[in-house]
């Protein structure tokens, strides 16, 4: 059932780019990223200096969860734009855009 969308009739080439990012789902998820690098930092630091495991594997659950909350952000703006772009286009690009988000749902949700 999946298949790989076909850009080679997109004006962006290889390049594939949003059709819309909402600004405040771009600064919010920049702010998740840098609070989940720090994080992934403390858990280097944290085996480095080999810290109680348990404890470790605390840090890493909530960096999980960070990266959760960060993927629903993604997701709702890809639905609201890009999805809702293709679904506009007609049959085919609807289609292809339903194959995608399937995809995306099946990978999510492991």
């Amino acid at each position: 059932m999946s298949k790989k969308t076909d850009h080679a009739h997109c004006a962006c080439g290889d390049q594939r780019k949003a059709v819309q990012v909402d600004p405040e789902i771009k600064a919010a998820t920049l702010r998740r990223l840098a609070r989940i690098a720090g994080q992934v930092r403390g858990i280097q630091k944290m085996v480095e200096e080999e810290r109680y495991c348990a404890d470790i594997l605390v840090q890493i659950s909530s960096v999980q969860e960070a990266l959760r909350g960060t993927s629903r952000h993604l997701m709702y703006n890809h639905l609201k734009h890009c999805a809702t772009d293709a679904i506009r286009k007609g049959p085919e690009s609807a289609e292809q855009m339903y194959n995608e988000v399937l995809d995306l749902i099946y990978k999510h949700s492991r």
